[in-house]
């Protein structure tokens, strides 16, 4: 059945798939949906809530648009409004995939805290709730009432139990669902054939994942197998948007940006690359993997994240792109985010053993020898002017990474002074020297955005 784009500031039909917690099947029953609808002719849009460059990559194979972040915690609702306009321009749904469990975020103003239950209540879109059942029957009825009750913003739909172990367990469990009055739409058994395989950062990225085409189709599969998608298709709702055209998220940072783009620099989130183009930037992207240098002819060079780790010998060995970034750097400014920071530095050791040269424009070596987990939301102040913004001006975005600083001299003024979202006091953050600047901070939005 055919639904029709909308057009306007009305938003398309969206849902919000989302649990109780972390790994209880929401990326595979959203990339099953999305592909499942994409087969059956319709356009489908994916979102992803919070800070995450992986999930969206799966989205955008599974439909084949790309898919975009919508963050409560760095982003102000008119700016998620915008963007939620955006993607569901000419498309007949939009899945969003929630974070963590329904309600957890860090604290903040109502609606303000990176929940995935801010993004369904700001949008207006109904919950399709995943219920991890093993190990339980009806005692799955006392967790969604929580969910259901729990936050009078929102609306849950429907549930979808996971992990089903048999008829008579899926029977247990669903009539206690629905004896509080919602429906259960989909009882996964398990099947271990189906999970998507994982690294250090969680999922590998969309592009490394060997016939994927064939793996989400295969997912596409036993979604309809085992759910009613009809129903879960009945239960997204649109509602009007309130935002308008409005500033991008983070402001271009030059009229003409070189991106590094390839296996090791692939985190670059869609909504800022999309809102310097749409604010009239002009983007040229190059692969330092190929050995392609900056390209000569643009104002700034960035360096996203990724995973240079993997390939840090290859970066080691690639003069033309080393020397011509030097040779940029000279007249023009770069930035580095987490592995573009890295690249920056002096050196790079990775998870062998193994320590590879870098680019040395950027006092400072990293090690995935000595790993550690660094996560979370920070507000960055830049300490300095910089293209981003002058000197203190806030930007919201968040960390993750396993490398450690193995040594960082006092030479370098830092890029920014950051604090996390729980209250603590602010702490330099990278890298500057001259027109080079890097640091562990991902930017999502600017403060005012």
């Amino acid at each position: 059945m055919k639904l029709g784009g909308h057009g306007g500031n009305i938003l398309a039909r969206g849902l919000v798939i989302a649990a109780p917690r972390s790994g209880s099947g929401k990326t595979m029953l959203t990339l099953g949906l999305m592909r499942s609808y994409r087969n059956a002719g319709l356009a489908v849009a994916g979102a992803k809530c919070g800070p995450d460059y992986i999930d969206p990559a799966f989205h955008a194979a599974a439909t084949g648009k790309q898919s975009f972040n919508l963050d409560s915690w760095a982003m102000r609702p008119a700016l998620l409004a915008e963007l939620s306009v955006a993607a569901g321009e000419a498309c007949d749904i939009i899945l969003c995939e929630g974070l963590m469990g329904l309600f957890d975020g860090v604290p903040g103003e109502p609606g303000r805290t990176g929940s995935s239950a801010d993004i369904a209540a700001a949008l207006g879109w109904p919950v399709l709730l995943v219920i991890d059942a093993d190990g339980q029957s009806q005692t799955a009825a006392a967790t969604v009432k929580g969910c259901a009750s729990f936050d009078p913003r929102i609306e849950v739909a429907g549930v979808v139990l996971n992990r089903v172990a048999s008829a008579r367990h899926r029977r247990l469990a669903s009539e206690a669902i629905e004896a509080l009055g919602i429906p259960v739409l989909g009882a996964l058994p398990r099947d271990e054939k189906i999970n998507l395989p994982e690294r250090h950062l969680g999922l590998v990225q969309a592009g490394e994942t060997a016939a994927l085409d064939t793996a989400l189709d295969r997912i596409a599969g036993f979604i309809e197998e085992h759910a009613d998608t009809g129903a879960i298709l009945s239960c997204a709702r649109g509602t009007a948007a309130l935002a308008c055209a409005g500033p991008p998220a983070l402001p271009p940072p030059a009229q003409r940006i070189a991106i590094a783009r390839d296996e090791a620099f692939s985190f670059l989130y869609p909504h800022i690359l999309a809102g310097w183009r749409k604010a009239g930037a002009e983007i040229a992207f190059f692969s330092p993997l190929a050995n392609e240098p900056p390209p000569g002819h643009c104002d700034l060079c960035w360096l996203p994240g990724g995973y240079p780790e993997l390939h840090a010998g290859r970066l080691a060995a690639a003069e033309r792109f080393l020397a011509g970034l030097r040779r940029f750097v000279e007249t023009r400014p770069a930035h580095g985010e987490c592995g573009g920071y890295m690249v920056l530095g002096t050196a790079l050791t990775d998870a062998t053993g193994h320590t590879h040269r870098m680019a040395s424009l950027l006092d400072a070596s990293f090690s995935f020898a000595k790993r550690k987990l660094h996560l979370g939301y920070r507000q960055a102040r830049l300490a300095g002017a910089h293209p981003l913004g002058p000197d203190g001006a806030l930007l919201r975005g968040h960390e993750f990474h396993y490398a450690t600083i193995d040594a960082k001299s006092r030479r370098d003024k830092p890029f920014a002074l950051v604090r996390d979202a729980h209250g603590g006091g602010e702490q330099a953050e990278g890298n500057r020297r001259g027109k080079v600047t890097g640091s562990f901070f991902h930017v999502i939005a600017a403060e005012d955005s």
